[in-house]
């Protein structure tokens, strides 16, 4: 059995990291050393002969960082996902997981699973809470449709996951997770995703593979592809993982285009069977979270449709880039699809032409005035020299000197 080693990254023997609680998500701070417990990896594909994933037999009994990153505790006493159907598109969902017990229904033969990537994400979505369990979904009432999207060893191909759309949609599911990404199948899958949103339900997928593939030859990395299906489709929410820190590991594949970002690097959840636990990394594991967190949304928000329940998990997300998910947030936020409009200015009022009058008036006023003024001062001069005369006229004056 594998033991504690991510295919993205090496996890050491202690692998506190996926099982202490971290600081909330907004410090963006390492957890600190405690207790370890030594816990099995999780494959994505299994090797030609290889063996069925066998049930783990470690229990991570200390709450996961998740757990309090999401902060999940809070959300529930809002909505639990009672009522809504999840579709796993994925290697199938054991029904031997008590987590999940009374839950899972399964189509085909999806009841069974010999990878356990599909069963260790239904508990990301929707694992019960249970005394001693430091696991929990992020939808613990939330009901799981299984749906094979892979082959029995957990290879995918663009038409079995556009089939298992097709299928967990007509199963019911009102959110579907798929648990691959593949470069190509543009056409069916987008063709899957439109079939879905018809039907209301809303497609949730990884931004891009886990890990990229390795040539044989050189041992070199294959170059990550433009675009992945069914992420890059219209309508599919698309996510990015992040890690305690808050950073991606080094070696993930570098890919633009997601969405949204969640909780999926040295994560934890269920095995295949039986109570035990793993541990996992990868893109498809932050979309499992974020299913759960839908299925919450569609659990309290019944009348929302799908595209709706996407805005208000986007638009009440953490401001980063992309946006990191907030459970309570999206519950709780009120959003309106109504435009804002510009106030339009009221209406200049011009005043009434001035009446003449007043000018007239005044004007009437200032000549009389003036007028006074003259004459008063015109009096001041000739009055007194009129007395000093006699009020004789200064001719008479003259002639009478001039006939002395």
């Amino acid at each position: 059995m594998r033991r504690a080693r991510s295919q993205r990254r090496p996890v050491r023997r202690a692998v506190a990291a996926a099982l202490l609680a971290a600081a909330p998500l907004a410090a963006q701070t390492p957890p600190a050393a405690a207790d370890s417990v030594e816990l099995p990896a999780l494959a994505a594909v299994l090797a030609p002969g290889e063996p069925c994933t066998k049930a783990s037999d470690e229990t991570a009994r200390e709450e996961t960082w998740t757990r309090q990153a999401l902060g999940l505790d809070r959300s529930w006493s809002l909505a639990d996902g009672e009522g809504v159907t999840v579709g796993v598109v994925d290697t199938g969902v054991g029904s031997d997981i008590p987590a999940l017990k009374g839950r899972v229904t399964a189509t085909g033969d999806a009841g069974s699973d010999c990878v356990g990537h599909g069963s260790f994400a239904a508990g990301l979505i929707a694992a019960a809470p249970a005394k001693g369990v430091g696991v929990t979904g992020a939808a613990p009432a939330a009901r799981i449709l299984a749906v094979r999207g892979t082959d029995k060893r957990g290879r995918p191909t663009a038409h079995l996951l556009a089939q298992g759309i097709r299928d967990a949609v007509d199963g019911g599911a009102q959110v579907v997770y798929v648990g691959r990404a593949v470069p190509t199948g543009k056409e069916e899958l987008t063709a899957a995703v439109r079939y879905a949103a018809k039907r209301d339900a809303l497609v949730v997928a990884p931004f891009a593979p886990d890990a990229l593939p390795r040539d044989r030859a050189t041992g070199r990395t294959a170059e990550p592809a433009p675009w992945y299906w069914p992420s890059a489709a219209p309508g599919v929410l698309s996510v990015m993982d992040y890690g305690p820190d808050g950073t991606r590991p080094k070696n993930a594949p570098q890919v633009s285009g997601a969405d949204m970002a969640a909780p999926g690097d040295a994560v934890v959840s269920v095995g295949p069977s039986g109570p035990g636990h793993s541990i996992g990394s990868g893109s498809s594991l932050a979309a499992a979270n974020v299913a759960g967190v839908a299925a919450l949304v569609r659990s309290r928000r019944p009348e929302m449709t799908a595209a709706q329940v996407s805005r208000q998990l986007v638009t009440a997300a953490y401001p980063a880039v992309p946006p990191r998910v907030d459970p309570y947030g999206s519950l709780t936020a009120v959003l309106t699809d109504k435009k804002g409009s510009v106030p339009s200015a009221p209406a200049a009022e011009i005043p009434a032409k001035a009446s003449p009058q007043p000018l007239n008036r005044a004007l009437l006023i200032a000549g009389a005035g003036g007028t006074l003024v003259v004459l008063v001062a015109g009096a001041a001069v000739v009055i007194p020299r009129g007395r000093a005369r006699g009020w004789r006229p200064a001719g008479r004056e003259e002639q009478r000197g001039t006939a002395v």
